[in-house]
């Protein structure tokens, strides 16, 4: 089959790799149709070298039609269309009967001391091939695909995967009282997915903040709020934000960046010299020298009002991160993170995937192109051209 494979630093080429197979009588083996990129990509083709090896498959946002199925699988058959989630879940663990599927204790990666394992996402999570390919192995083939319903166009379910689940726990974690006003830094898929559903339940004010012109765009036509941090920074953006606030900053701020693509030079730096060093001196750097870039983060901190929540959502890579501590704990900020536990939030998204597309999934990808093309689309992205925010490849 043909694969988007990682090769080095900034380097992902589609090759002919081998074909999934059955391994476990559970598996069952699915010809992808669609593959989101997602920003957590970027990390990969920047950053995360030293944990992935050249021909790594990327990739975990999929859905596709059921091909094969193990002799244990019985909620599935051969042309069932499923939406696959990122994080691989066994659904009857401890952790996922508390909702908690990305720290599913049949595939938490032990060794590496972290949580379940995802699909097309370095040893970190389990080393397990992705999704951006013509074919993808999935294990607990009767618990942890999606069936969706045959008819619309993949657009409406792909996201299903990642986009939509992360959004929505992002959203739940920030806890917007109703009426209340929620900032979501950073306008990319994430992003803006989250101001689309904090808007759908209930908030009053949502505000967006990137400096990309065409997400400004995209997030003020569905009337968010929103300011360019290249006009508005640091004091200036707190300041305006409180304007709209009564002076307090908003209840909620949703912090969709993570490690960032624009920030402080030295840490921008760090990041840049991590990812070339040999894997062995590089893993534990980048795991306990705190490389993150961590200004969207402390800027969170600064526009949500005292007893407000922050709500993370962006992936960060270094453990010795500095935190602002005094100031989180002078003004009673409620934190909530972590990757997104996709089939708790499956039945409240479901039924909002209709005709009427409250979320406006429909249209949310801004670029379709083939799986051949996916080492340009991944270079557009990084760069954010083209109005880029949210590419389907079609195997």
């Amino acid at each position: 089959m043909r694969a988007l494979t990682w090769q080095g630093r900034r380097d992902v080429r589609v090759e002919t790799v081998p074909d999934p197979r059955i391994e476990k009588p559970d598996d069952v083996i699915v010809r992808i149709t669609s593959s989101g990129i997602c920003g957590s990509d970027l990390h990969l083709y920047e950053l995360f070298g030293p944990y992935l090896d050249p021909g790594d498959i990327l990739g975990h946002e999929p859905m596709g039609i059921v091909e094969e199925v193990g002799p244990e699988v019985h909620s599935l058959k051969p042309g069932d269309r499923v939406a696959i989630p990122f994080n691989i879940s066994c659904r009857d663990c401890f952790m996922c009967n508390q909702g908690l599927h990305s720290q599913c204790e049949t595939t938490q990666v032990r060794e590496r001391g972290t949580g379940a394992a995802l699909f097309g996402y370095t040893k970190l999570y389990g080393h397990v091939p992705g999704g951006q390919a013509e074919l993808l192995r999935v294990p607990f083939g009767n618990k942890l695909p999606i069936k969706v319903p045959e008819g619309p166009p993949d657009d409406r379910y792909v996201y299903l995967s990642d986009v939509l689940p992360t959004a929505w726990q992002a959203v739940e974690y920030a806890a917007v009282p109703g009426g209340g006003s929620v900032t979501v830094l950073g306008l990319g898929p994430i992003g803006d997915m989250s101001t689309r559903v904090a808007r759908h339940r209930g908030a009053g004010l949502v505000i967006g903040v990137d400096l990309v012109d065409e997400r400004l765009e995209r997030a003020a036509a569905n009337g968010v709020t929103c300011f360019d941090v290249r006009r508005h920074s640091g004091k200036d953006l707190t300041e305006a934000v409180r304007d709209l606030t009564d002076g307090r900053g908003t209840d909620a701020v949703i912090d969709a960046v993570g490690m960032e693509a624009h920030g402080a030079p030295f840490a921008k730096a760090a990041q840049w010299v991590t990812g070339h060093l040999p894997d062995a001196v590089a893993q534990p750097l980048m795991e306990h020298a705190g490389v993150d870039r961590l200004g969207a983060l402390h800027t969170a901190i600064d526009l949500v009002r005292r007893g407000g929540t922050l709500s993370v959502s962006g992936v960060y890579g270094g453990a010795a991160s500095p935190m602002p501590l005094l100031t989180m704990f002078d003004k009673q900020v409620q934190v909530r993170m972590g990757q997104a536990n996709v089939w708790n939030w499956v039945e409240d998204i479901l039924p909002l995937l209709t005709d009427e597309d409250p979320l406006g999934v429909d249209t949310f990808k801004t670029h379709a192109v083939p799986l051949e093309d996916g080492p340009k689309a991944y270079t557009m992205f990084q760069a954010k051209e083209d109005g880029m925010v949210k590419t389907l490849l079609k195997p």
